[in-house]
């Protein structure tokens, strides 16, 4: 079958061949379009709302995510032990609010996460999870206060 020799020959090629392939360094972690997200995301936007409505009207932030602030501060205050990430070393956690802004958000009007990516400064690939886990803490939340109607579809025999 196979002698010494010739498996040795064969995982001196490997290494070889193993050796010479490049490893591709990530030139960014994070895109240089996303990095403004201290100076120009969702919680500066929030703000910004906010402060907005405080010497108009008081629709803007509601005309944004379909919601009152105080409702909004009130279902934060409920799900934020669920959604809170903890910071690393290696970079910050998006803050509950804004992971409650983004997913509203998209709630309400059905934008691409390419549209929410730009808007908020997340990437994504972070917005993908984002919304989903937003969404079951809401429902987890939310289910003893809102009935659901269970439709079960019978097909008719004949």
């Amino acid at each position: 079958m196979w002698d010494d020799n010739e498996i040795l020959e064969v995982a001196a090629a490997y290494v070889i061949i193993r050796g010479k392939t490049k490893i591709k360094n990530r030139k960014c972690w994070v895109r240089p379009t996303l990095q403004s997200r201290n100076e120009y995301g969702g919680s500066q936007l929030m703000a910004s709302l906010i402060k907005d409505d405080q010497f108009t009207t008081g629709c803007h932030f509601f005309n944004f995510i379909r919601m009152s602030v105080e409702n909004f501060e009130e279902l934060h205050s409920k799900i934020e032990p669920m959604i809170k990430k903890r910071d690393t070393s290696f970079r910050y956690a998006i803050p509950s609010r804004e992971r409650l802004l983004v997913t509203l958000r998209f709630l309400a009007t059905g934008d691409s996460y390419q549209s929410l990516m730009l808007l908020f400064k997340i990437s994504k690939q972070a917005i993908s999870l984002i919304i989903p886990e937003v969404c079951n803490a809401i429902n987890e939340t939310l289910k003893n206060l809102v009935k659901v109607c269970r439709y079960i579809r019978t097909q008719n025999k004949s």
